[in-house]
């Protein structure tokens, strides 16, 4: 196969494309990149600007296959430089966008990279706000959802950086909301560079922003029959394990206004959409998915937590109240208990206090809870049946700490996002911040 030849089969393999960005042709997979060796890499690094031009890559010290995430293949590859410098890392972390021997892995989120490139060009810039892995190389075939991406690797565990850390593992940290609030500071302060005007003055262009298409995303699809079906799955669910729910979620009267809630939010999706898409003043670049376990932390040398945030993908213009969500909502939900107030005002303080506009805190909140409960009806009301069927074995468990849940992190994460959705559902009465939007919304008829 030529260098630039892309199949008519979209799931066949290909060896190289021609990048979007850079023109170079850059490999699609771990062996078209062994193939390529030092030369395609010292080519690579020094046409994004990584390399000077006077430096090259004189050997491959490691290429290893990484087995984690669920997207592309991924490697770790470690390389000599024929002139070493203090800011040039050997040890480096490749993600490909395609993994063609995994039909599962190369569909699910092939498309996901093409702005995650476009970041890591502008992560390059003189005084980029937050710590993010180095960027060496990152390029993208629109027409083919194929890119590359050649990131300093994160040494967790040696150097001062902490042991990587999960997701809906609280209990294992000595103080969670520490790492939430470091978390909450650097997604304020990537979203206030761009709404001042500190990033690249085409951000626009690079992250375009179409609020009709973010109103449309991810609709929830199930219809009102298959939602009360889930809801009395979920009651079922309860009744089974009430050990492992707070009991605040586990009530008849609960579970029944959860059943009347969830249908009156299908039926003003388009207008809850609408809502959180129009305020301008919240819409800004940020990364969607800040979990605890997408960032890497040390501390400084004054002892205060830092923390850089990784995987980029996706990456884009979206509503601040997202972020927020997709940064805490692997916390426990007695951290949501607990803090919740105190990080929703975190990032609005420190928005502003870098340059974004002044956020209302209150309204801030609104569109955070009414994200959340439109990603509970879409997603959240399956996870009981996601949860039995991936450890039918938690029936027996003894509590969400049980481990049991060792042995499956999708049923673990799947129990405590459920359950920090439905926990906030209860408390902050999810139904009537719904109230609130209808009777704020032109159009908006509130039946309630």
């Amino acid at each position: 196969m030529s260098r630039e030849t892309i199949t008519k089969n979209a799931a066949a393999p290909m060896d190289f494309v021609r990048g979007d960005a850079t023109g170079l042709s850059i490999p699609a997979h771990s062996e078209a990149l062994r193939t390529g060796g030092e030369a395609f890499l010292t080519e690579a690094f020094q046409a994004f600007g990584a390399l000077s031009p006077d430096n090259r890559i004189t050997r491959i010290t490691q290429f290893e296959k990484c087995s984690g995430g669920s997207t592309g293949q991924k490697l770790f590859l470690s390389v000599a430089y024929e002139r070493p410098a203090p800011d040039l890392h050997t040890d480096l972390f490749v993600k490909f966008s395609r993994d063609f021997n995994n039909p599962v892995r190369d569909n699910r989120g092939k498309y996901e990279m093409e702005s995650e490139v476009r970041f890591a060009a502008i992560s390059r810039l003189p005084g980029f706000p937050i710590s993010v892995p180095a960027a060496y190389f990152a390029d993208y075939h629109h027409e083919s959802n194929t890119g590359l991406l050649i990131t300093q690797r994160v040494a967790f565990g040696t150097g001062g950086i902490e042991p990587h850390h999960q997701k809906c593992r609280d209990h294992e940290l000595a103080e969670p909301v520490a790492y939430y609030r470091v978390i909450i500071k650097a997604l304020a302060r990537i979203a206030a560079a761009h709404k001042s005007g500190r990033l690249s003055p085409d951000i626009a262009a690079r992250f375009p922003y179409d609020p009709v298409a973010a109103a449309a995303a991810d609709p929830i699809t199930h219809d009102e029959q298959r939602l009360h079906t889930l809801v009395a799955q979920y009651a079922d669910f309860a009744a089974r394990v009430p050990q492992l729910l707070p009991a605040n979620i586990t009530t008849p009267a609960f579970i029944a206004k959860l059943d009347r809630e969830v249908v009156r939010f299908r039926q003003h999706e388009a207008t809850v959409k609408r809502f959180l898409q129009s305020n301008p003043d919240l819409i800004a670049l940020c990364h969607w998915n800040a979990n605890i376990d997408n960032a890497w932390y040390w501390h400084d040398a004054a002892g205060a937590l830092q923390c850089g945030l990784m995987d980029w993908g996706r990456v884009g213009q979206l509503n601040v109240a997202f972020a927020l969500w997709g940064s805490l909502s692997g916390a426990s939900f007695e951290m949501w208990n607990q803090h919740h107030e105190e990080l929703i005002a975190l990032f609005a303080g420190e928005f502003h206090a870098h340059g974004g506009p002044h956020l209302d805190v209150a309204e801030l909140k609104l569109h955070l809870h009414l994200y959340i409960a439109i990603m509970g009806v879409s997603y959240f009301m399956e996870s009981p049946y996601w949860i039995l069927k991936r450890l039918p074995e938690v029936v027996g468990a003894s509590g969400m700490l049980d481990p049991i849940f060792l042995k499956s992190e999708s049923a673990r994460n799947q129990l405590s996002m459920m359950t920090a959705c439905l926990n906030l559902w209860q408390t902050h009465d999810f139904g009537a911040s719904l109230d609130r939007v209808l009777a704020r919304m032109p159009g908006g008829i509130n039946p309630g």
